[in-house]
């Protein structure tokens, strides 16, 4: 089961940019969850957060697999990473980007964490079974 950080916590993000590779191909389940945990930020910014592949580590798909609208609060902002499209998704990385408006300094400022983790194939069939039912 992979559960690793893409960006440690506390880590403070002032511009915009890249985790390091993440080697899925060891994955039993395509499917991962990735929480986003902003612990500090100031007001008048902006952070938007989106998952690449790579079949190699070194050249990147130009579209993302998975994205985060822009956030803006402090707090836990979890989103479903699904590889099951992405034939030859060997490696996994987050891009974010970032902004300032108004009054002060213009350098964004965010302390966060960045953490996946491979969600269970049975855990999803169930899931995925009790949203059906629901519908």
């Amino acid at each position: 089961m992979i559960d690793a950080f893409l960006v440690p916590d506390k880590t403070v993000i002032t511009a915009k940019g890249d985790s390091e590779p993440l080697d899925v191909s060891a994955a039993s389940n395509p499917a991962f969850l990735a929480t986003l945990s902003v612990t500090k930020i100031i007001e008048q910014q902006a952070i938007e957060l989106s998952f690449f592949t790579s079949a190699d580590g070194a050249t990147w798909e130009a579209k993302p697999v998975a994205s985060l609208p822009q956030k803006f609060y402090v707090g836990q902002y979890p989103l479903l990473v699904d590889l099951s499209q992405a034939t030859g998704a060997k490696f996994l990385r987050a891009h974010w980007e970032v902004s300032r408006w108004g009054r002060g300094t213009v350098t964004p400022n965010f302390e966060l964490g960045l953490r996946v983790r491979e969600i269970p194939a049975e855990l999803l069939r169930e899931t995925r079974a009790e949203a059906t039912t629901r519908r």
